[in-house]
């Protein structure tokens, strides 16, 4: 197929950045931008995240039919299709580039749209299926499951959403695999070793976090090679006689719940045969499980269990950490993987499906139907009472998403008893419960239905005498 010629004037388009796109970074975190795979981007305009990812030691390319049309779009193992879709306003170019990037990619295609939500910002006469600005640029807004199934259609992978607007689609199930793997269960940071003492306490330290022994090539090069005099019986002796079984036992439970999580999710986008799992997850299979079969098994009536109304929401009853309402549980980030596995598994699924957005604070998992919203607090752990900044939610019943942006608002929702969304150890807990129980004392919460927004909360501050100082309530001053 020929290099694809595109409008010159969408360059207009393409904006200056003096940092990494959203996509990018994110293709970053998730470990799809690495040193080791070639890189290209596929209508990199003005080329800001060539250079930023030359900066990073990436072996990058960028081409653009206007900015860098004499560089040759070589296939490579990653290609970034980076709101390039947008700004094509002929239905069938836009699908003959898609599939053009999808040919050039030997490992993932990263592909990244504007969404619907963002049609404020967008000024413009109805032309096509978008809208045609003041600057004769195009701009096709997606929404978020439709751009993951439009690119499913056109690639036929299957494709995961990272997060609102971007999506990876694999050329093969190990890649996705893998990837999945890092999301749900990401790789523990062993600890450092420098000789053979603290090799074996970083052996041992894994050891009591996994439940299992770890096979060489999950060690660290340098843990390895400290290690490589023992024979395998002194290896599991000095674990045996060192590691607190209690510990052991508990990693063991945690990983058996992990991989019956990572099973589930696979299943939910297409589960593959064993030996096409990441070999890590094919050792925990091994190490808890009779076989895979049985794994399989028990992960696929997790799944089922997630269509029981009355099992979730007992499950959100029984749940140690979180606040519980009427209509859904919230919980904060730093709880969410202490959740029973059913309720990690409702919100991987719609991460997988939708995407979980960048910056958020609390999850939402409604009992009634299946939606999850992120909702945003960005001054949880400053604010006594933190104003919702943004909400994104998924249907998981039809795939549709919604955003909602509270930066216009002018009585934003806020947070009331921050200490029931975390976890009862969470070192916060204990100064925040004091200040509820302060709140509580001076009657501020005798009128529930006028404190959930910013105007309700300070009139009964003021019927009541007090203010806030930090996290500590103190009597208001009388003029």
């Amino acid at each position: 197929m020929q290099q694809q010629t595109w409008n010159s004037d969408r360059r207009r388009t393409a904006i200056g950045r003096a940092a990494l796109s959203v996509p990018a970074r994110q293709a970053l975190a998730d470990r799809q931008l690495t040193s080791d795979r070639t890189i290209l981007d596929y209508g990199c305009g003005r080329g800001d995240d060539v250079r930023a990812l030359e900066r990073l030691e990436c072996n990058v390319v960028g081409w653009d039919p206007y900015y860098r049309s004499e560089t040759r779009a070589e296939p490579s193992a990653v290609v970034l299709l980076t709101y390039v879709l947008n700004v094509i306003e002929d239905p069938t170019e836009r699908r003959e580039t898609l599939k053009r990037a999808w040919e050039l990619a030997g490992t993932v295609l990263i592909v990244s749209a504007r969404l619907t939500w963002e049609k404020s910002k967008v000024r413009g006469e109805v032309f096509g299926d978008g809208l045609l600005t003041s600057r004769q640029t195009f701009q096709h807004l997606f929404g978020a499951s439709e751009l993951r199934s439009y690119v499913e259609e056109v690639t036929g992978a299957r494709v995961v959403s990272s997060a609102p607007g971007i999506v990876y689609a694999f050329k093969d199930d190990a890649a996705r695999l893998s990837y999945l793997a890092h999301r749900i269960t990401p790789d523990a940071e062993w600890l450092t070793s420098e000789d053979t003492a603290s090799a074996i306490t970083a052996l041992v330290d894994y050891v009591e976090r996994r439940g299992r022994l770890p096979r060489v090539d999950e060690m660290p090069r340098a843990t390895a090679e400290l290690l490589a005099h023992l024979k395998p019986g002194e290896v599991r002796r000095l674990v045996h006689d060192t590691a607190d079984a209690g510990k052991i036992a508990e990693g063991g439970k945690r990983s058996t719940l992990n991989t019956l999580l990572y099973l589930a999710v696979e299943l939910f986008n297409g589960r593959g045969p064993f030996n096409s799992l990441p070999a890590s997850m094919q050792l925990d299979v091994r190490a808890f499980f009779t076989s895979y079969k049985e794994a399989c098994q028990r992960a696929d009536r997790l799944l089922l269990k997630l269509r029981d109304n009355g099992y979730v929401r007992g499950a959100m009853n029984a749940s140690a950490v979180g606040k519980m309402t009427p209509t859904a549980l919230y919980v904060h980030q730093r709880a969410v993987d202490l959740m029973p596995t059913v309720l990690r598994l409702y919100e991987h699924c719609a991460s997988i499906a939708a995407g979980r957005p960048q910056e958020w604070t609390v999850v939402k998992l409604k009992h009634q139907g299946r939606s999850v919203s992120w909702l945003n607090y960005p001054n949880f752990d400053k604010d006594p009472h933190p104003r919702v900044e943004s909400s994104y939610m998924v249907d998981l019943q039809s795939l549709e998403t919604s955003h909602l942006s509270y930066a216009n608002s002018t009585s934003r929702p806020l947070l009331h008893r921050k200490h029931e969304f975390l976890a009862p150890d969470d070192p916060d807990v204990p100064r925040y419960r004091r200040l509820t129980e302060s709140e509580l004392k001076a009657d501020l919460y005798a009128n529930p239905h006028l404190i959930g927004t910013e105007n309700g909360w300070e009139s009964e501050l003021a019927r009541c005498g007090r203010t806030l100082r930090g996290h500590r309530l103190v009597r208001r001053p009388t003029d």
